[in-house]
């Protein structure tokens, strides 16, 4: 039976999803109660399967962003929402299919013991991951543990988390960055920084063959370079912060 909260929703970004969206957000709806679909310029007609899977269910909200604007600013367009009707944290998952929507519960239940931290699922691979991607993301992970003093990230990409609303809402509108791939990394890296402190739980991640639905939208080369970017800026904030973060370390 779905579980019905006022105060954490789940939130699901998506741009041309594939099919297996519908199946997504069946999964996550029986789950939990509310759950809203941020819709990122999508042009693959999933935009009207969704508002007619919406139209009816009264747990299950659609927002439409007229272009695609990036993964980051999907989630900063809900949870500006959602804070505007009373929800104080935000369960982000992947619209594909990879995210495991049967431990929406347990997450929730974690975030909501400890309201001033942030769930972060630490993704368990099954052998048949692609390599690249999984190799790939320990350099992330390197550079966000050294970001923040070694603070806890488990992991800094994988989107499967709690996010207290308001905090993030701050960092996201102090700059301009953290609207596309960027924004999974930078958002646990800058919450850290201010003060938001991470619980990880273990979390199984799939990806899925073309042949069996599976979309992906991650560009090597492009999305690499803007996480190189990401990073050299987030170091420079690093070393301009260290007397602070050592302190917050210690205390």
């Amino acid at each position: 039976m779905s579980v019905a909260s006022k105060t954490h929703l789940v939130l699901i970004p998506s741009y041309n999803p594939g099919p297996k969206v519908l199946d997504t957000v069946r999964a996550a709806r029986a789950q939990w109660t509310p759950v809203w679909v941020v819709v990122d310029g999508s042009t693959d007609g999933s935009a009207e399967k969704l508002q007619a899977l919406a139209a009816g269910d009264d747990g299950l909200k659609v927002i439409v962003l007229p272009e695609n604007c990036g993964k980051g600013a999907a989630v900063l367009e809900g949870i500006t929402q959602a804070a505007a009707a009373g929800f104080t944290h935000a369960l982000t998952m992947d619209s594909d299919g990879q995210h495991p929507a049967d431990l929406i519960p347990a997450f929730m239940a974690a975030s909501q013991a400890e309201t001033d931290k942030m769930v972060l699922g630490k993704p368990v691979f099954a052998a048949d991951a692609p390599a690249l991607r999984v190799n790939g993301r320990k350099v992330s992970n390197g550079w966000a543990n050294l970001e923040t003093l070694w603070m806890g990230i488990g992991d800094s990409l994988y989107g499967f988390r709690v996010y207290p609303i308001q905090p993030l809402i701050k960092i996201m509108r102090a700059n301009r960055f953290m609207r596309r791939f960027d924004f999974d990394p930078e958002a646990v890296v800058r919450l850290c920084w201010s003060g938001v402190r991470p619980i990880n739980i273990d979390a199984p991640v799939r990806y899925f063959r073309a042949d069996e639905g599976g979309v992906s939208h991650f560009k090597y080369l492009r999305d690499n370079t803007l996480l190189t970017w990401m990073h050299t800026r987030l170091f420079i904030g690093f070393v301009l912060r260290l007397p602070l973060l050592i302190l917050h370390r210690l205390t």
